[in-house]
């Protein structure tokens, strides 16, 4: 029944993850990096907890299983999209909004290894020449050169850096998301968000409290931005979970990378970048990539 609907979740979660990336892009000159990255959980998690009884009631049959083995991979996933997303948001200010985006994008032949080796996800040839081709695009896509941020370099490899993390923790969600209850994945989405969500939150709270009032203090302040950017990210966060409990996590990564062309609108659109011809080019080569990769 749910086999085809991971697709469309991975689409609506790329945008909604955009409009988030750009509301915590606006929230970094003030709360700095950790600041901003609060925000997408502190924010996310009323949002969640609505969604977790909105699924528990269409699904009232679900017995979510809060085991050692969801979480070990709960808070292995949490750590790693922590340090993504702060990671994300230096490259985007170093880098520029559409390249800090695209680099993230790296944790696609990431996830397709690691998926490899902790889950024995099995791909097809032609998804495996696919990530091979969205690998080689987005290298050329990201290039520094030419970029318009103000570190482009810096930003380069916090762009790696974030993709690295990101693709440590789309296995690991996934591997919650399994753990928790494989029979019913809407409502395992949804509940790993919040429990992940509630976690991040807490810590990186208390953590800022004794490092960085001050960027508790930026967050408040900005409480509209803060709470858009929360509705957005927990809205993206459940369809990521939901995508990653029906499929393996490369190819909903591949299906993701719809995510740059994306981000490459909103950074002309409301932050003045623009793309080479090369960026054009490699970006129709990612596309082609995502294609391949899907086939499964």
């Amino acid at each position: 029944m749910f086999a085809l609907l991971w697709v469309p979740a991975t689409v609506l979660a790329s945008a909604l993850q955009v409009a988030r990336n750009g509301l915590q892009r606006g929230l970094v000159p003030s709360a700095g990096p950790w600041g901003a990255t609060l925000v997408r959980f502190l924010f996310g998690l009323p949002f969640s907890l609505v969604f977790v009884a909105a699924a528990a009631i269409v699904t009232p049959q679900a017995r979510p299983h809060l085991t050692p083995v969801f979480w070990a991979a709960a808070m292995t996933g949490a750590v790693a999209q922590v340090l993504a997303t702060a990671a994300l948001l230096v490259a985007m200010r170093r880098a520029g909004f559409a390249v800090g985006t695209a680099l993230q994008q790296s944790s696609l032949p990431l996830a397709a290894i690691l998926g490899l080796i902790i889950f024995h996800d099995q791909l097809t040839v032609v998804a495996w020449i696919g990530v091979a081709i969205t690998t080689a695009g987005l290298a050329a896509l990201t290039w520094p050169r030419g970029a318009t941020g103000e570190k482009p370099l810096s930003g380069a490899m916090f762009g790696l850096l974030s993709g690295l993390c990101f693709g440590f923790s789309l296995n690991a969600f996934r591997h919650a998301t399994m753990a928790m209850e494989p029979a019913h994945p809407v409502c395992a989405a949804v509940a790993s968000v919040a429990v992940v969500q509630a976690m991040q939150a807490a810590v990186l709270t208390m953590w800022l409290g004794f490092r960085d009032r001050g960027a508790l203090v930026a967050v408040v302040r900005g409480w509209r931005e803060s709470l858009l950017a929360g509705l957005c990210g927990a809205s993206a966060s459940a369809c990521w979970f939901l995508a990653l409990g029906l499929a393996p996590a490369a190819p909903v990564r591949a299906v993701g990378v719809i995510e740059a062309p994306m981000a490459a609108l909103a950074g002309r659109r409301f932050f003045a970048e623009k793309l080479h011809a090369r960026q054009i080019l490699a970006g129709l080569a990612v596309i082609v990539g995502v294609v391949m990769t899907t086939l499964r």
